[in-house]
């Protein structure tokens, strides 16, 4: 029971906590006090508290803000130059020559905000980012209000805003130690994928990873052929590899995993490894079928990301999570396969855990951040309404946000940015397009 007024109470139709699993709540009120869930009571009982900004949400779905759980944020400002090619052509021949000739500190901020602004837009109140120039997406993340995971990226070879992989993790550490503290960044370490960084890279990060007790996110299993290079030249799967050289555990996000075979299973199993799923990004470089009914039915925690905008080609996640459980039937041959609460499940409290954030946000539960998304659901595209979270991911669209709050603060008001200004994100993109498009 609160003990204070409350700063905000919503009055939303369907509420839907997340945790406890599958429950949807009608005609509760969610009151938030600071930056936290103060109160989840029935709606009579909410409005005798006092509370000077009482919010009506009719035909509305309160869920935990969305999580996408991996994506390269400044990307988005090369949505679209390479579409239609193969996973290594799209990168050696396209992306690569393209970031080294135009990737640097603006286009590093520039692009974030245009994926922070996306992403606010279509419901998402946290994002984990593996992207050149950390510091700069750090400065933009506190800007905007948002919620992230900030990967230092390393690679064998120079990139952009580092010459090698120890000036990148020399300042990487710098960024751990300025930001430990902050209270809604977290930073953690981004191997690009195991044949871009060699076992003495690995290690390292391992070590470290180990002593500040830091995420470790990483492409992995992404296609076949990496699978088979990896047994040519160091004997093993690449799964294996890395749980030999002790990365794999509650800290360690393997993204894509595509090949999977029993082995991988008991392995993630064995280690408590988080998988992120990216089936739109990976339907579109035909990489392949990530089996998330045999992970979640063996026990493995499956949360989802959009994957860059260069290679989806938009941040949409109720769109992927909508993706993911019409996959995951077809994959399984069975249409009861990722039922819609567990799939709005992957998008929120599952991304949580596999951040390591799950005790403050993920779910809608007293004590936790006040991170919520308000889906509208007066649009005749998502009536009649009998199972609100059914028609979330099968029905609704982004058009459905209306609202988003991260730590209290409101982000998103009725689909308009309150502290992003949209036209100049927008004309910044579209000068970047003609620059590029000129070369």
């Amino acid at each position: 029971m609160p003990h204070s007024p409350l700063d905000c109470l919503l009055l939303p139709e369907w509420l839907v906590p997340v945790e406890p699993a599958g429950v949807v709540l009608k005609n509760y009120a969610l009151g938030i006090r600071g930056d936290r869930i103060a109160l989840i009571a029935p709606r009579e009982q909410a409005l005798k508290y006092p509370c000077a900004d009482i919010r009506e949400l009719p035909n509305t779905l309160l869920t935990p803000g969305l999580i996408n759980a991996h994506g390269h944020a400044a990307m988005s400002l090369f949505r679209g130059i390479a579409d239609d090619t193969s996973l290594h052509t799209w990168l050696k021949e396209h992306i690569w020559p393209a970031e080294a000739q135009w990737v640097d500190e603006e286009f590093i901020r520039d692009g974030t905000d245009l994926a922070i602004a996306e992403q606010l837009k279509n419901g998402i109140s946290c994002f984990s980012d593996m992207y050149f120039f950390p510091d700069i997406v750090c400065q933009q993340v506190h800007s905007s209000g948002m919620r992230a995971q900030i990967t230092v990226p390393m690679l064998d070879f120079p990139v952009p805003g580092a010459r090698d992989s120890d000036q990148a993790l020399r300042e990487g550490l710098q960024l751990f130690d300025d930001l430990k503290q902050h209270p809604r960044l977290t930073l953690g370490f981004g191997p690009h994928a195991p044949y871009t960084v060699d076992d003495a890279g690995l290690s390292h990060i391992a070590m470290l990873a180990a002593q500040l007790d830091a995420p470790v996110q990483m492409h992995v299993h992404e296609t076949a052929a990496e699978v088979q290079h990896s047994i040519k030249k160091h004997g093993e799967r690449p799964l294996a590899r890395l749980e030999r050289l002790g990365l794999l555990g509650p800290r360690f996000q393997a993204v894509h995993m595509t090949q999977v075979d029993d082995n991988d299973i008991a392995m993630l199993v064995h280690t408590n490894t988080s998988v992120i799923h990216c089936p739109e990004s990976n339907l579109k470089l035909a990489s392949g079928f990530c089996p998330i009914e045999r992970l979640w039915q063996a026990g493995v925690n499956i949360a989802i990301g959009t994957d860059g905008a260069a290679s989806n080609n938009n941040l949409d996640l109720l769109s992927e999570t909508r993706t993911a459980a019409l996959l995951a039937k077809a994959v399984a041959h069975s249409a009861s396969a990722m039922n819609a609460h567990q799939a709005l499940r992957m998008a929120t409290l599952n991304g949580a855990r596999a951040l390591g954030i799950d005790a403050q946000t993920g779910s809608l539960e007293v004590g936790k951040l006040a991170d919520i998304t308000a889906f509208d659901f007066n649009d005749l595209s998502v009536q009649p309404v009998y199972d609100p979270v059914s028609q979330l991911i099968y029905a609704a669209g982004y058009r459905c946000v209306e609202h988003v709050w991260v730590g209290g603060k409101q982000l998103l008001k009725h689909r308009k940015l309150v502290r992003m200004d949209e036209q100049k994100i927008i004309a910044n993109a579209r000068a970047w397009g003609h620059k590029i498009a000129a070369k």
